[in-house]
């Protein structure tokens, strides 16, 4: 019986694909889920063989369609959308919406896992332009590495037991972009080794 997982983003999808072209034995990819319907990782998805169901949910035409109703009455919505999918696990793969506790509880009660690449190391650059962050922080001589980990998904934010670490050393004439292109060929890799090393 394969494990069945649900991947949410909200971008390119390029973690997502890593995820596709690892083709898992024994994993199968039951739904994707974007918070914005332009993200290419849908397109992704459809053009998956076989194709993956998609499902989309945005914030602003939820709280629109939904007076009254908070952020965190769309991150329990999100939830439940997930939840009903039955799965083995939930992969943040470049979900850019930190999910309230209202998500973590829902997926918890079921005793689903959820796991989030962060492309920062434990305890460095926690949050959002983490990347960006970090490669500030090399120019001013601050540190002399970065990098990337999958950890699970807790209540404060990329505070989650690291499951998979890697550092990615910077080199002497990185720019933004040559490091960024680096870190992300090291997250499809651990993210990949990520969700082998949940199912062990």
């Amino acid at each position: 019986m394969s494990k069945r997982v649900v991947v949410l983003i909200s971008g390119s999808g390029t973690n997502l694909q890593a995820l596709i072209d690892a083709n898992l034995p024994d994993v199968s990819i039951c739904l994707v889920l974007s918070n914005r319907k332009a993200a290419y990782g849908l397109t992704r998805a459809q053009q998956a063989t076989p194709p993956i169901p998609t499902a989309c949910l945005a914030l602003q035409p939820y709280l629109k369609s939904h007076p009254g109703k908070t952020r965190s009455d769309y991150d329990v919505e999100v939830a439940k959308i997930v939840v009903a999918q039955k799965p083995d696990l939930v992969v943040l793969a470049g979900w850019m919406h930190v999910l309230s506790e209202g998500f973590l509880d829902l997926t918890i009660a079921e005793g689903i896992p959820v796991i989030n690449l962060h492309p920062a190391l434990p305890g460095e650059f926690d949050g959002s332009h983490a990347i960006e962050r970090a490669f500030e922080a090399w120019k001013k001589g601050e540190i002399t590495r970065s990098g990337a980990m999958v950890h699970k998904v807790v209540k404060e934010v990329d505070r989650g037991e690291p499951l998979v670490v890697r550092e990615v050393p910077f080199q002497e004439n990185d720019t933004l972009e040559t490091y960024e292109e680096r870190l992300h060929s090291v997250e499809w890799q651990i993210l990949v080794e990520a969700v082998i090393k949940v199912f062990k």
